[in-house]
Parts: structure tokens; sequence; C-alpha cells
């Protein structure tokens, strides 16, 4: 049917609207593509190429390469060496365990080696570079890389890591390092990207723990080109990274060789300080272990043998040991007294032995007696009635107060690990931690270092420094960091009497050097190295009533750890002090016996800058010195050459 021209044109005016409106529509959405991609063209281009790069390009971590550890003279304590290592990619090499089993025709492998690896290489996809085995020689290494056609997808690699040239003499104090575990990355808020790289190693105590955010240097890094599935194609750049400061300590490596052969075989610990500026110049714990064993990887059997020994060599005895400091505390008390005048030098008091006190009979170590004694000789005997007596006058109050003065019961700021601050017992404190109140026979044996009294050898050393000087002198381990040298701390005043400072100084000077003195057979006789010390014996188990009965009188008689442990502290030259030492020998005995003339020989090593000199010594006692030092001297070999440049390899 034949539309009507008026219905023709309405149509077409309806058609022409909707045209428009389709027209605008279309107008309006290609307008606001336009201006979408000029935004993502112009606005967003540089993200978007930035996406696009990361999913081409990676850029891969390369760690650092490890400061130094040095002794005070350059000796590398803690270094780096080449590291030999074999790297396998699965799918170059095919089946894993085929070509495992020809790698170990040319290089020792173990089945467990084996079985590792190829757990390890399995967990990786196939592309990704696994270590199968490092600390290779180069003998071992050549053998691979001469049958590398035979060995498709394994290739040798070269590297750096952390070697200890010394071994065991600077275990407990520089420490070591081992691959990073979870225990590590979660004590850590914000870990460090570096602490993510398979078997990247980070220090586990001591220095190399302690020091570790100088010691580990920053990361680099090189861009690789990857496919689609993450397969490296090659690489585009590379930075490397910034390696770690060297940390220069104040050890002697001479003096502490020394120090731990003169030991031996004893559960003990050595200290040696400078008294000027408080440089701690030897730590000796005894036994010690070899700090290499965890770099590479100790064995279970190591491991087992040095946790279940009953000496203890993972322990740090220099800060980490707290024991009884018996006679070496009597100076803390004497100063007690006499700085508030409840005492005066020639004041003497009768020693028959024993004392009554509280209903509670008191010995002396001299069953015996030592008749009428003042403090000199009261020191030089090591008379206990005396400071039975001095600890009535003063309480435990003032013995606390002085004991603090003179360091003891503080932690000292050093970076080694477990630093203890031992325990200077006061009534508060046993009211908080034993729920009981202190009575006097908690004073009684407080006076001559037993009872709850407990202090590590450096505290000791720290003790024996500031009698010499009347002066707070603090420990100090670090000489300089990154060749900066750290401050040496202030050196107050400790404000101590100087005449009651020179009485007890002169008895430590009567211990060593009076015939009556507990360790006058330990005495130097060279009077420009001569020492004044403090003989200790501290007890760890009494002999009980069916023991005696039995017939043990004697501590050698005991087992080992239930005998007393022996201590001595020394300064010297006696008129000048320039060093403090402190020995403490676990279940020793006596300290005039088995301390002293170790002391002795340490102190003089230290004054000497090398091996004790003969001389020095008296006259009966030379040919066997000069045998132990001959055979010392074959130990420890020449003194260490000082590092050169500052090469990280």
């Amino acid at each position: 049917m034949k539309r009507q021209p008026k219905e023709s044109e309405e149509n077409s005016r309806v058609i022409s609207r909707r045209a428009a409106l389709l027209g605008g529509a279309q107008l309006a959405f290609a307008g606001v593509l336009v201006l979408r991609m000029r935004s993502l063209q112009l606005g967003q281009s540089d993200e978007y190429r930035l996406l696009a790069e990361e999913n081409r390009i990676n850029i891969r971590l390369l760690p650092p390469s490890r400061g130094l550890v040095l002794d005070r003279n350059g000796a590398v304590l803690a270094g780096n060496v080449q590291n030999y290592r074999i790297v396998m990619v699965r799918e170059d090499a095919g089946e894993a365990r085929e070509a495992l089993d020809r790698l170990a025709q040319l290089i020792p492998l173990s089945a467990e080696d084996i079985d590792r690896a190829e757990r390890e290489v399995m967990r990786h996809r196939p592309f990704v570079p696994v270590t199968i085995i490092d600390q290779l020689n180069w003998e071992e290494v050549a053998r691979v890389a001469a049958n590398a056609p035979a060995l498709p997808g394994i290739t040798p690699e070269v590297g750096l890591t952390r070697f200890y040239p010394f071994g065991k003499d600077f275990a407990h104090s520089v420490g070591y390092v081992g691959p990073v575990s979870e225990r590590d990355l979660a004590a850590r808020d914000n870990p460090d990207p570096l602490l993510m790289i398979p078997r990247f190693q980070i220090g586990k105590i001591g220095v190399e723990r302690e020091l570790e955010e100088n010691l580990r240097g920053s990361a680099g890094h090189r861009r690789i080109e990857v496919n689609a599935v993450g397969r490296e194609m090659r690489e585009l750049d590379r930075q490397e990274g910034d390696p770690g400061v060297n940390i220069q300590l104040t050890l002697d490596r001479q003096l502490q060789a020394f120090s731990l052969a003169r030991l031996g075989d004893e559960s003990a610990s050595a200290v040696v300080m400078d008294i000027p500026t408080g440089n701690i110049l030897a730590l000796a714990s005894t036994p010690s272990f070899d700090p290499n064993l965890f770099v590479r990887g100790i064995s279970v059997a190591d491991y087992a043998g040095l946790r279940d020994s009953d000496h203890r060599p993972m322990s740090n005895k220099t800060v980490q040991g707290a024991y009884p400091p018996g006679s070496t505390f009597k100076m803390v008390t004497a100063l007690a007294a006499y700085e508030d005048g409840l005492a005066t030098p020639d004041e003497r008091i009768f020693c028959p032995g024993h004392v009554e006190i509280s209903g509670r009979r008191f010995h002396c170590w001299n069953r015996g007696g030592h008749g009428r004694v003042n403090l000199t000789s009261a020191l030089a005997e090591s008379c206990d009635i005396y400071f039975y007596e001095m600890a009535q006058r003063v309480g435990i109050e003032r013995i606390n107060a002085m004991a603090s003065r003179l360091g003891l019961g503080e932690r000292y700021d050093l970076p080694l690990s477990g630093v203890s601050s031992g325990l200077n017992p006061s009534r508060e404190w046993k009211r908080e931690r034993r729920d009981a109140e202190w009575v006097v026979g908690d004073t009684i044996n407080a006076s001559i270092g037993q009872g709850f009294v407990l202090t590590t050898p450096l505290q000791l050393a720290v003790m024996t420094a500031r009698l010499a000087t009347n002066r707070a002198i603090l420990p100090r381990l670090v000489h300089t960091i990154d060749d900066v040298e750290q401050p040496i701390p202030e050196q107050p005043s400790l404000g101590l009497s100087a005449a009651a400072l020179a009485q007890v100084r002169r008895g430590m000077w009567e211990v060593s050097n009076s015939n009556r003195g507990t360790a006058y057979s330990s005495r130097i006789v060279d009077p420009a190295l001569r020492m004044a010390g403090k003989t200790g014996t501290s007890q760890v188990f009494s002999i009980t009533t069916a023991e005696r009965e039995s017939g043990i009188r004697r501590q050698d008689q005991l087992p080992w750890n239930r005998r007393d442990h022996a201590l001595f502290v020394a300064f010297a030259p006696d008129t000048d002090p320039r060093y403090a030492v402190s020995i403490v020998v676990e279940h020793g005995g006596g300290g005039s016996s088995v301390a002293a003339p170790i002391a002795r020989d340490i102190i003089l090593a230290a004054q000497n800058g090398g091996l004790p000199p003969v001389e020095a010594y008296p006259t009966s006692q030379r040919n066997r010195i000069e045998s132990m030092i001959r055979t010392i001297s074959d130990q420890i070999g020449p003194a260490a050459e000082p590092m050169t440049g500052r090469s990280r390899a």
C-alpha cells in the first residue's frame, strides 16, 4: 500500500532523529575511546611500559663480599676465600639421578649428598641452576671442567665463602656465619632481600652476629631477559654491590693464641685488658671449636660431640660463665669497710680458724687459723675470718654498693653473644627472687665471694683494672669500623679513698711477692714486670659426711664436676699498672696452685709483647718454664702478618 506523503514525511523525521541520536552516541563513544587511548599512551605510558618490562626483564640480586674482621695489628681473623662449587640445570642435564651418578665418578659425592642434591633439584623449575656441592678444591673443579661434554647441564662456578684462618682461637669472640634460617627471618621485622638468596650466610654468634649490618654490605644486581616461562635468555647489565666494611678489634692474635695454649685442655677462661684504654687484648675460653665447621655445614656427629661435652666448648666462658668469685671478692668487702671508716689499716683481728655467728660455725680455709691479721696480711694469706668480721660491720648494702662501683653485676655493651650481668645480690633481690628475707649468714658468705654472688671473668678483669687505677674503666672490643676509630669510653674517678686503696693494693702485692702470700710460688722476679694479684677458690660442692667417712678428704678425690673453681686476678706492672688479667679454671681446685701460674704466664706475655721472658721467673723454675714456652711456641706458630689493602678475596 502506498504511503501518504504526510506519513512518509513523519517517518523520515523519526528516522533522522534516531540516526542523529545513534550517531551522537557513536561519536561520544569514539571521543571517550580516543581520550582513554590518549591517557594510556601519554599519561600512563611509563607505568604500562614498566609492567611490560617486568614481564620480560628480571632483576637478580648479587650478594656483596663480606667485610673482614681484623685483630689490633691487622691480622685477618675472619676473611673470604674463593669457593669452587658445582651447579646443575635440570633441563640441560636430563635425568637428575643419572647426571648426579656420573658426577660422583669424578668428585667425592656420598649417597647422602646425591639424595639431598636430587631433592633440591626437583624442588626447583627445570631451568633454575641449583648448587650441588661447594667447598671443592681446584683439582676437583678441573676434573669436572675437563669432562664437560659428558656432563651436560653441570658446570663449575667460583664465588667467595667465609674462612677463619686461626680456627678455634677466635671462635667465641669473632663467631661464625651460617645459612639464613627461618628463625633468622622471623626475628626481623623487615628482612633485607639479601637474606632471601638461597644459601646466603649471616653471622650466627659473636662479632659476626652483633655487627652483621656493618659486615654484610649492600646487594648488587643484574638485569636479565627472560621468556614467557621465566627462562633466562641473556644478561642485559650488571652492577656489583658495596662490600661490607672492615671491623678491627682490640684483640691481639698472638696473646690470644698464647692464652688458649696456656689454658690447655682445662675448662677455663682468661681475660686480658689494657688498663689505660679498657681495650680487651685477649678473650680466651677453653675448650674451643673450629668455626669453619659451621661455615661448611657441621656434621651431626661433630655437633653432638660439642653439644654433649661436659667442658662446654660452645660456651664463651669469658662473658657467659658466671661463677662465685671466692676470695677475689675480698677487696670489695675491705673497701666497703674502709670507705665508711668502719676499719683501719692497722687494726688486727684474731683468726682461730672458725667463728660462731648466729649459732652457726663459719670456718676459715686454714682450719688452724692465721692468728692476728690486719688488712694487708688478711689479703696476702686470704684469711676468711677477717672478712667475716668486716661483713658484720658493713652489711650487705655497703658490700653491694662497692661491688657496683667496681663493675660487678653490670652487663657490658660489647658485640658478643650472651653477655651475662652476673649477680650482685641485695636484700631486695632475695625478697623478689627468692621470696625470703636476707639473713646475716648471707652477708657472711657474700663477704668472701660465696653464697649468691656470681661474677664473670670479664667483670673480674674490669674490677681489677678499677682497683689499679681508681677510675671507672670500661671494656672495649671494637677499635675501628671502616677505618674510623671508635671512641674510648670516659673513665671518671671512682672517688675511692686513696689510703684505703693503697692498703688493698699492698695486700694484693704481698699475695704474689711476700713469702707468706698465697701466690708466692707464682711470683715475678723482674721488678719492672712484677704483678699484684689475688687468689680465689670458690666452692661448688662440699664434701659430705658420708664421703669423709669413706676416706675422701681432698678435692682431687672428688669427681671433676664437683671440685672447686680456681680463680686469680692481677695487674702489672705493680708500680704503673698497664695490664689486668683474670683467670677462672672450672673445677680446677686451688687458685694459688692452678690459676695463679696461668695468670703469671699470660700477663708476662702481655708485657713482653710475645712469649714470656724466662728471666722474669725464679731461677728454680726456669728449666720447666723454658720447656713449657718452647712447647707453646710450637703450638701457636709464628706471628701473623698484617693485612695489606682492602681485598675481600
